[in-house]
């Protein structure tokens, strides 16, 4: 009995230490294996696509400009409102001519000249202008054209001059208590010739082309006298080119004009690729 308990004992022994040197070798075996696998595997799978998604997304956002020609040459044509408003207004006659050359892709020279005979029926004073001007500047076109569009949305400055007569037709005395009596109306006649003024003008306005060399376009101007050569004891309420005066130096104005381009030379413009952020 005493044998047997003692095999028994070191059979268990042996056993243990048997299982226990499995276990560590089995361990020892399993660790260089596995970050093989681990580490290989997402080399492969993160790298390739990621590139490729690079690649594939640069590719989206390139825009290729393709090549286009930049015509060059002067633009003429006619004020049409000053046209037709002597048409119903018979107080009124004008003619005024516009024009411009392209100096480079962006900037072009301006230039208006006009005439204008208007007479004025204000509550105290009825007077005629009888005058020439002459406008020069220039247009900045701020639009970017697609293709071989040529349409212009522009912003300028002009200086303008201009020569006239005045003659007051008639004229009210004011009357501070017109109560008991109404002021007659006294005709006077009397001119005023060698008057000028000249001013500085803002611009802004569009052209669009509408046939083949054919643009309609239209304009706002603000304008601020520089100097302004007036009669004795009467005030150049109207200048040919500046219209209506207002505040005694300032004046708006507008025009709707028809233009034919003429061209003279061509530019090419060589393609570009354009990538988007």
């Amino acid at each position: 009995m005493k044998h047997t308990l003692k095999s028994f004992f070191s059979s268990l022994l042996f056993f243990s230490i048997a299982i226990t040197t499995a276990q560590e070798t089995t361990t020892k075996g399993e660790i260089p294996k596995a970050p093989k696998a681990n580490t290989a595997a997402p080399a492969v799978s993160i790298q390739k696509p990621l590139s490729t998604a690079i690649i594939n997304d640069t590719v989206k956002k390139a825009t290729v400009v393709p090549p286009k020609t930049d015509r060059y040459g002067v633009r003429v044509g006619l004020d049409l409102y000053k046209i037709t408003r002597g048409l119903y207004d018979r107080d009124y006659k004008g003619l005024e001519l516009v024009g411009d050359y392209r100096l480079t892709k962006k900037y072009f020279l301006a230039a208006e000249l006009g005439n204008e005979n208007k007479t004025t029926d204000d509550d105290r004073v009825n007077f005629t202008t009888k005058g020439s001007y002459l406008k020069v500047g220039f247009d900045y076109n701020g639009y970017e054209n697609w293709l071989d569009m040529e349409n212009i949305i522009s912003i300028g400055l002009r200086y303008g001059f201009s020569t006239f007569n005045q003659q007051l037709n008639s004229y009210r005395i004011y009357n501070a208590n017109p109560y008991f009596q109404e002021t007659p109306t006294i005709a006077s006649g009397r001119k005023f010739e060698g008057l000028s003024a000249s001013w500085i003008e803002v611009v802004a306005g569009i052209k669009a082309k509408v046939f083949d060399n054919v643009f309609m376009g239209f304009s706002l101007r603000l304008n601020r006298l520089v100097t302004n050569k007036e009669p004795d004891n009467f005030s150049n309420l109207y200048i040919p080119g500046f219209n209506r005066t207002y505040d005694g130096n300032f004046g708006v104005g507008f025009n709707y004009t028809v233009t034919y381009f003429v061209p003279i030379f061509k530019k090419k413009v060589a393609p570009k690729v354009v990538i988007k952020k």
